[in-house]
């Protein structure tokens, strides 16, 4: 795997700075105006296509400048290397704009760049107030920041996103894909302004990057495998986690996730798997978080299998996910609640094979020593344990 990303990284190099043919379209020759006020939607999709239809590799090119854009699809297969680079800032409409999935969509591209310089404004205030998911599941979510469908063998980096309506950046149906030095701002009391939100997707690496929101700075959800996080800076936000999951009818198992060198600052929770109470069954199980620090987090470490941050909750049957094979080790810093480690599990499906080795944090809330809280966990314990360990 690493010799397939070294040689992945080099084919891209060698293809945007040496490689023949390779087109700059600049979106001000296609009727781009940096004025901040006009939709720049077509002007933009006219640049896209044109290198999209080309052979050969090409770069489109947002100089510097403001530019609204509505919502806008960047769609392919293309006939060669497309490298999206922005340099001027985008900012989103005012305002909630329903029945509108996402604010800027790349589908079915293979071998992009999407490199930042500029920053993406979703102008979030403008349409938190409208925001009715938080309250019921019976509503029709605000506009992701930047989504990308079905995009194989490609890179996300230096993008800076703020105060995005929704989600800042989602990545579905996926594979392959490096993301590294991203940005992500949004308020901590923005509803639903997760950082990056992965789903059915796999061979994903998230690296360098800094995310501070009002939601999960990053989640992952059904169907996704073999994802990588490494030196991400969270907070403040939820923190990371696998999940939600449980929820629907036809999700998919969620496996081999690794959380390393991270650091969570200020928020709710620390590294947190969580399920909701229902009858549909699947598998989350091979998962490492490795070398992680945790500053005033008020859950470092949480398992909750009866997750349920709205009504109406399903209080008849228990959690059907089968959470297994996880691992943390070399964990340490400060909790901000007495309960430190919860392992709130399925009593249907409990917890198995959770390891732990080498956690030591301590409080700064002044309520005593620290606890552990266990319920319906099969695992075992390694080295230093702060606070005592509850299996």
């Amino acid at each position: 795997m690493a010799l397939q990303i070294v040689f992945f990284s080099i084919f891209f190099f060698v293809s945007f700075t040496i490689a023949q043919g390779v087109r700059t379209l600049n979106v001000r020759n296609y009727g781009a105006i940096a004025d901040g006020r006009t939709d720049n939607k077509k002007a933009f999709l006219r640049a896209w296509n044109d290198a999209c239809y080309q052979n050969g590799g090409s770069i489109v090119y947002i100089p510097k400048g403001v530019y609204m854009v509505g919502s806008v699809e960047f769609a392919g297969p293309c006939r060669g290397p497309i490298m999206f680079l922005i340099s001027g800032d985008l900012k989103a409409p005012i305002g909630p704009y329903s029945n509108v999935e996402k604010w800027i969509e790349f589908q079915h591209v293979n071998n992009l760049i999407v490199k930042g310089g500029g920053t993406l404004d979703g102008q979030g205030p403008s349409a938190w107030p409208y925001n009715k998911c938080q309250k019921t599941n019976n509503c029709d979510p605000l506009p992701i920041s930047i989504k990308f469908d079905f995009v194989t063998n490609s890179r996300i980096e230096s993008i800076r996103s703020v105060n995005s309506k929704n989600v800042h950046l989602a990545i579905y149906g996926c594979n392959n894909v490096n993301v590294s030095k991203v940005d992500l701002l949004a308020p901590a009391d923005s509803p639903n302004t997760d950082g990056i939100k992965i789903s059915r997707s796999a061979d994903i690496r998230i690296t360098n990057s800094r995310i501070r929101t009002g939601d999960d700075c990053i989640a992952i959800i059904s169907g996704s495998s073999n994802i990588d996080l490494s030196y991400v800076y969270c907070g403040p936000g939820h923190g990371i986690s696998i999940g939600s999951l449980g929820k629907y009818k036809n999700e998919e198992n969620v496996n081999g996730v690794t959380v390393r060198k991270c650091t969570l600052n200020g928020t709710d929770n620390g590294v947190r798997i969580k399920s909701w109470k229902s009858p549909y069954a699947i598998t989350a199980s091979k998962f490492l978080f490795q070398d992680i620090f945790m500053e005033n987090v008020r859950n470092p470490i949480i398992v909750d299998q009866t997750y349920c941050p709205h009504s109406p909750c399903n209080q008849e049957t228990a959690s059907h996910v089968q959470i297994q094979d996880v691992t943390y080790r070399n964990i340490w810093g400060t909790s901000s609640s007495q309960v430190a480690v919860s392992f709130e599990c399925s009593k249907k499906f409990p917890c198995k094979n959770i390891v732990m080795t080498d956690v030591n944090l301590a409080s700064v809330g002044g309520e005593g020593p620290l606890k552990s809280s266990c319920s319906y966990v099969k695992g075992r314990s390694f080295g230093r344990q702060n606070p005592p360990p509850c299996f």
